[in-house]
């Protein structure tokens, strides 16, 4: 079965998750700080992380951006925030996923499904170039350009700006955009989507004055060829 490692200062809430996950017969780690469960990541073979973001010693955030240089074991951040910028950060780190406390067990238990299924069946991508105009996408590096010049994207600006590449001139929801980008139901957050289209448009169509996404009022987003 699975190893977890719970990353949590909050011991009521680790043991809560931790009973919930050996009672699904999940083996568990357990650190209450961010350099111990850093330490603990990199050292012992975990198959999926749930990480909190405010914790002594080492902040979430800076534990997840550590992890992602060495790994891409699945992560899980839990927060008591609920503001769309945090979302963004911590999904910009590297996190796969992200849940606002106080959360169901029953979703959490929902999620870790998800992302343990999604890196079980994870295969070797098959990497290609992709252009739209003078914009050039090369998979293989995951970098972009533009009349040659490099656009520097974070990791889920360009997630979403290749998925939309490949499904140019179809309207796309923000449903779908979230469920294929993210991997999972978002729940309803469609507002993340609106921050990352905003974020693409500054660095791609207000810089280089070209209209390359287009919104259709009422249903989500399109790139047309």
């Amino acid at each position: 079965m699975a190893t977890i490692l719970i990353i949590e200062d909050e011991l009521k809430i680790a043991r809560f998750v931790e009973l919930e996950l050996r009672h699904e017969g999940y083996d568990v780690i357990i650190c209450g700080d961010g350099r111990k469960g850093l330490e603990t990541a990199l050292k012992e073979s975990v198959d999926l992380i749930i990480l909190d973001i405010m914790l002594p010693g080492l902040n979430g955030m800076e534990v997840c951006r550590r992890i992602r240089q060495e790994s891409q074991v699945p992560i899980i951040m839990l927060t008591a925030k609920d503001d769309v910028s945090d979302k963004v950060a911590g999904l910009d780190t590297g996190a796969d996923d992200y849940m606002t406390k106080p959360f169901a067990i029953e979703e959490l238990l929902a999620r870790i499904h998800v992302a343990l299924n999604r890196k079980k069946n994870l295969t070797e991508p098959k990497y290609e170039n992709l252009q739209i105009g003078d914009l050039k996408l090369n998979t293989a590096s995951r970098s972009v350009y533009y009349n040659d010049e490099e656009i520097i994207l974070t990791k889920k600006e360009y997630e979403l700006l290749e998925y939309m590449v490949r499904n140019k001139n179809v309207v796309l929801s923000r449903e779908q955009l979230l469920n294929h980008v993210w991997d999972y139901e978002y729940f309803g957050d469609t507002n993340v989507v609106d921050v990352y289209i905003r974020y693409l448009r500054q660095k791609i169509d207000k810089k280089y004055g070209i209209h390359l996404i287009s919104t259709v009022r009422g249903v989500g987003y399109i790139i047309k060829d």
